[in-house]
């Protein structure tokens, strides 16, 4: 009442009106005002806020706020009435632990190296369901060409890309009928020897188009940071010439209703594992380092409930190794390429694990198994009886079989006779044998022996099948080859609990003295010839050089091999 008798005596009811209309008039203005400012503020964005970062590691990192996008994948969800849902914060919780993997970057002599820029995205569409990605941006290898040597490549530090997009719709095939798996998107893993996805779902295999089409549905597509992958499924990335002879194959994300995806001819019941059999699988080594132990490594988890789809897949090789292929999985292997029908699965791999750089190894610190596991189902694949070398004990009339291995059209020994009479005066039984076609025949040759000597090659890799505690020889031309010696063979055999010795030659010893002048520099300096690639390096010292032994120097080593086995 104060209030509106001042009012009265200094304002006319006509002014009191109208400084009431401004009043309410700033009012709303005040409240305006406020809002257009404060607005960011009160509520969930319709974007996300993105930071970027680079850190010492020079690695790309990219972070986001998900509240934002959290709602929207929510309504987006909600109006597409998508109720394949059944995870939980605790199996968030789970994989967001394990949404960093680190590995170690040894360095070996002589590799080439990668330098990765790698990403994490965290773009999550749904709480109740999270799913991991590991892809790499950008990978600039320095690879040198093939007249270079052999290259070893360190296993670099990967990331991993998560997107965790809500259940994908179950896919239906005219052909096949309903499938109820729910899709999940490849776990595709980069590393330094091997590149390798994992994959869960609807899966169909065009072998005509090299492409694994994975159903998805048209939200996940969009929300996926990456919806297809190259992979050359052979497990020596980084070897330009090696990974030359390799197909590359696509792993594709597409809608069920697109007009490119295929119908299912064949469906399986087991998963699949996609491997390659070409690069350098027409050597024994290579046979086993890049392919064997890679596939023991990743199928041996399937306990023979796998079938393997291999691409560059010559009859020779798969019929060669068609015995290990029958003890890690219980089906038919199918050579994929080419094919007209279209084989559907579940669940596979494609591509070969390789955690390690190290040559025919298994590192057993990030594995479940171990060099000697791989070695114990070799004996159990092939029958080979001896786990142990004989041990020799003082007064033992047990004489140790030695295995020469044979060589034909290079780095041969050139007198295998006088080699042979003077191993047998200093009390070995002697096999003098060569590999072939015939695996299994003459895994159990070695099986048998307790030393097994040769010049540095490929046939030095059947060492596989040596029993423990036995002894290689390795005989070294010259060449400058010491760290392929060292690389290929005496560091595997310290893994496989195999005693290692060597013997280099000396000049005198090669046969390359019959072929250039005393003080060429091919035998006076062969570091000059390294300078000129490895192809020179190859043609000369590898291919065009045999031994002849010089049996009294070279003595001293087979009396430390049996001083080796009476430990």
């Amino acid at each position: 009442m104060k209030y509106q008798t001042l009012l009265a005596r200094s304002f006319s009811k006509h002014e009191q009106k109208k400084l009431g209309y401004w009043a309410l008039l700033a009012c709303l203005f005040i409240a305006l005002s406020f809002f257009i400012n404060f607005k960011p503020f009160m509520g969930p964005l319709s974007v996300l806020n993105l930071r970027l970062s680079t850190g010492e590691d020079e690695k790309l990192h990219l972070f986001d706020d998900t509240d934002s996008s959290l709602q929207i994948a929510k309504e987006t969800i909600n109006s597409t009435s998508i109720v394949n849902d059944t995870g939980s914060s605790h199996e968030e919780a789970e994989i967001m632990s394990s949404a960093l993997t680190v590995n170690d970057t040894d360095s070996s002599h002589g590799e080439s190296e990668i330098r990765d820029t790698e990403i994490i995205v965290n773009n999550a569409t749904s709480r109740s369901q999270e799913v991991v990605f590991k892809e790499s941006l950008a990978q600039n290898m320095e690879t040198n060409d093939s007249t270079n040597p052999p290259q070893f490549v360190n296993e670099k530090d990967t990331s991993m890309v998560n997107n965790t997009n809500s259940s994908l719709p179950e896919a239906t095939d005219a052909s096949a009928g309903t499938k109820n798996s729910t899709v999940e998107p490849p776990l595709c893993t980069f590393m330094g020897r091997s590149d390798f996805c994992e994959i869960k779902g609807d899966i169909r295999i065009d072998g005509n188009s090299y492409t694994v089409f994975i159903v998805s549905s048209e939200i996940d597509i969009l929300a996926a940071e990456n919806t297809s992958w190259c992979i050359r499924p052979y497990a020596r990335k980084g070897d330009q010439a090696a990974m030359g002879g390799v197909r590359e194959w696509t792993v594709k994300l597409v809608a069920g209703a697109s007009h490119i995806l295929p119908q299912c001819t064949q469906n399986h019941s087991v998963p699949a594992i996609l491997f390659s059999a070409g690069g350098y699988s027409g050597n024994h080594f290579h046979s086993f380092a890049d392919i064997i132990v890679p596939l023991f490594f990743t199928s041996r988890p399937y306990n023979g409930d796998v079938q393997f789809l291999i691409t560059n897949g010559l009859t020779a090789w798969i019929s060669k190794f068609k015995t290990l292929m029958k003890a890690l999985s219980r089906y038919p292997p199918i050579s994929i390429d080419y094919r007209q029908d279209i084989h559907c699965y579940d669940s596979m791999t494609v591509g070969l694990i390789r955690r390690t750089s190290k040559e025919l190894s298994i590192d057993p610190s990030n594995s479940p198994y171990s060099m000697k596991d791989f070695r114990q189902f070799l004996r159990s694949s092939y029958s080979l009886k001896r786990t142990m070398a004989i041990k020799i004990g003082n007064g033992s009339r047990k004489r140790p079989r030695l295995v020469i291995i044979s060589r034909k059209r290079s780095r041969a020994f050139t007198n295998v006779g006088e080699i042979v009479s003077m191993a047998k005066r200093l009390g070995f039984r002697v096999v003098v044998a060569e590999p072939d076609a015939d695996v299994s025949g003459f895994a159990k040759i070695i099986n048998s022996c307790d030393v097994m000597m040769g010049v540095h090659g490929a046939g030095l890799t059947n060492m596989v099948f040596l029993p423990e505690k036995a002894v290689l020889v390795q005989v070294i031309p010259i060449g400058g080859t010491e760290w392929l010696s060292k690389t290929y063979f005496e560091e595997p055999a310290k893994d496989m609990n195999i005693r290692y010795l060597d013997y280099k030659i000396r000049v005198e010893e090669s046969t390359l003295i019959h072929q250039y002048p005393h003080d060429h520099v091919v035998l006076r300096d062969p570091s000059e010839i390294w300078k000129q690639g490895w192809s020179a390096v190859q043609s000369i010292y590898l291919s065009k050089q045999n031994v002849t032994l010089d049996v009294n120097r070279f003595r001293p080593t087979l009396v430390k091999a049996l001083e080796l086995l009476h430990q």
